[in-house]
């Protein structure tokens, strides 16, 4: 288990001891957010950022966040990212979701910048932020250096930190349950997204940190699956919630899959799940572009990434857009 110290600093969301209050993280389901553009400026399209956080929160999400993998926010700059932030945050208290917390990814190469972005971050509206190991130097990347890295930027960082353990988007880097659980122990280091897939890491994790689940506040440590495609198992190991770019197009089945299991249907939940992976590993297949595909041809807005991310030929779009529509069917339903 984790220290008394770091339990406290988990239930709590607390900053470098502030006693600063933020809206606590539940169970649930919480999608990293598309980042829109207009077609033919290729600028940030704000109202489109706005009127989708909101039928996210409309769907059940209990959280978003912003400048993850799913945002684009690698073709960012620093302007860009706070204000696609603010925005989220701007249009979830106006449309009365108060209670849905912004995460913001917040990743730097090094210390001193992550820990600026951090900054902004807060300035931005965002309550918490979502950091992936860096991994420019992977060759220097080694236990040692990412405690470091981690220690360091929760010490300095005004918002409560999330690892992000996702080795496709960091040279292969993947942290182990030990360092993650070692990690866990700093008070401003209050939980991870597995998007590694490994659940047997997530269950090691859950456990030893006491995480919050569908049945107990436990130590307020987030265990997140990083995937819509396992949700229910994210469930099933003790896990807290998913962070999954497929509730960009699925957020209701989503809820309904997560809401099973908390309710003790489990083999209503695991049915449920069967749909929602077939149709989310089309998303995933189709990256960016076949997320933004879907919601253009299901929502009418979505659009195009920013390049060098390449628009999808016609076939592809017709292709994804039937690969999901069994799935969407559900999803139209709930």
């Amino acid at each position: 288990m984790t220290s008394d110290s770091a339990v406290n600093g988990h239930a709590n969301g607390a900053a470098n001891g502030a006693a600063k209050q933020r809206t606590p993280l539940r169970a649930g389901v919480y999608s990293p957010t598309m980042t829109f553009f207009d077609p033919e400026t290729d600028e940030v399209d704000i109202p489109t950022i706005k009127k989708h956080a909101v039928r996210l929160a409309k769907a059940g999400l209990v959280g978003l966040v912003t400048m993850g993998s799913n945002g684009e926010a690698v073709h960012l700059s620093r302007t860009e990212k706070a204000a696609i932030t603010r925005a989220t945050r701007e249009a979830l208290d106006e449309a009365g979701y108060q209670n849905v917390p912004v995460i913001a990814g917040a990743s730097e190469q090094g210390i001193k910048l992550t820990i600026e972005l951090c900054k902004e971050s807060e300035e931005a509206g965002a309550e918490y932020v979502l950091l992936v190991p860096p991994s420019y130097y992977r060759y220097a990347m080694d236990e040692e250096a990412l405690t470091e890295y981690y220690t360091k930027v929760a010490d300095g960082s005004p918002l409560p930190v999330i690892l992000y353990n996702y080795p496709g988007a960091v040279a292969g880097l993947d942290m182990d349950s030990d360092l993650i659980i070692k990690l866990a122990k700093h008070p401003n280091i209050v939980g991870c997204k597995f998007t590694c897939g490994n659940t047997g890491k997530l269950t090691r994790v859950a456990l030893a940190t006491n995480a919050l689940n569908t049945k107990t506040a436990g130590s307020g440590y987030m265990a997140f699956g990083g995937m819509a495609d396992f949700t229910a198992h994210t469930a099933a190991s003790g896990g807290s919630g998913i962070i999954a770019g497929g509730a960009n197009v699925l957020p209701k089945l989503c809820v309904k899959v997560w809401n099973l299991w908390a309710e003790g249907k489990h083999d209503e939940a695991f049915e449920a799940q069967k749909p929602l992976s077939k149709g989310d590993w089309v998303l995933t297949k189709a990256a960016i572009p076949g997320t933004k595909c879907a919601l253009q041809t299901y929502y009418g807005y979505g659009g195009y990434p920013r390049p060098p991310l390449k628009r999808l030929p016609e076939t592809t779009v017709k292709a994804v857009a039937e690969g999901v529509r069994e799935v969407m069917e559900l999803e139209n339903q709930l």
